[in-house]
């Protein structure tokens, strides 16, 4: 049995023009307003999907297809990256700054996103440019360099309200995950461990390495841990490290993403805050 689907149209700022040209394009029999700067689109021909979210993206408007009657209270879980999609940041990229090494690491993290270079192979060669710095640092970079993405609190606020698990699985460290999880309330956190002795880098991780298999495991073992099934899973990333996670969730999401993991997740934020995830469902 087929599941009707609705076009969700999200933008900072959605003029009636765009409304209307996508609501043509896509054959849609009835245009909902949903708030503010979000509009549904009910009867949509399913055939001219590729076409609409082509169109929509030259528009810069987030345009997803949901299954009309999708709740977002119907979900259990969601699991985040952490780097560029809870925050504003690559953790890695500011820490490196403290040692003048930015533009190093940066496009080392770059090509890694990308899906050009092996994670874990990119992760110790970034990690060992830090060795000696002091772990004061880390703090500097939390305090000072750290901030939330756009819609972030409100997303939160309503996992919390609709009593949705929240975990944060990132590639990064857990110095920045484990604070995060008391700052915020987050139920669950995993990342790397930066080794530190006598008050400095050592320039290596210790333990497994968070990749994008481990990340895949660990959604699977959190999910059936709490009971749940695939279709009640939001997973959200933006780089190819997040990819196998993404595939396993019922809703994967490329959050502000490049443009690889954009081109094979099912949905799509890149123009509106996180808390238009929650847009897309009713």
């Amino acid at each position: 049995m087929s599941t009707s689907q609705t076009l969700v149209l999200q933008a900072p700022t959605l003029d009636q023009a765009r409304i209307t040209e996508l609501a043509a394009l896509a054959a849609a029999s009835n245009i909902t307003p949903f708030a503010a700067n979000v509009v549904r689109l009910e009867g949509v021909d399913p055939a001219r999907r590729e076409l609409v979210l082509a169109r929509a993206h030259s528009l810069s408007v987030d345009a997803n297809y949901v299954d009309s009657q999708r709740r977002f209270a119907d979900f259990g879980l969601v699991v985040s990256d952490m780097d560029s999609t809870l925050i504003t940041i690559e953790c890695i990229d500011e820490i490196a700054d403290m040692q003048g090494l930015k533009p190093q690491v940066a496009a080392i993290t770059e090509r890694s996103m990308r899906g050009e270079l092996d994670f874990a192979e990119s992760l110790k060669a970034r990690v060992a440019l830090l060795a000696g710095l002091p772990e004061t640092a880390l703090a500097r970079v939390y305090e000072e360099r750290l901030q939330l993405m756009s819609g972030a609190r409100e997303f939160l606020a309503q996992c919390q309200k609709h009593n949705i698990k929240f975990m944060l699985v990132s590639g990064g460290f857990t110095y920045f995950t484990e604070r995060l999880k008391t700052q915020l309330g987050l139920d669950y956190t995993y990342a790397n461990q930066l080794e530190i002795i006598d008050g400095k880098l050592s320039g290596r991780v210790t333990g497994e390495i968070v990749d994008a298999a481990a990340k895949r495991r660990l959604l699977i073992e959190q999910r059936e841990a709490l009971g749940l099934r695939a279709d009640q899973v939001i997973a959200m990333g933006d780089g190819a490290n997040d990819l196998q996670m993404l595939a396993e969730a019922g809703v994967g999401v490329a959050t502000h993403a490049k443009p690889v993991v954009r081109a094979q997740a099912s949905y799509a934020i890149s123009h509106v805050g996180l808390d238009g995830i929650c847009h897309l469902f009713l």
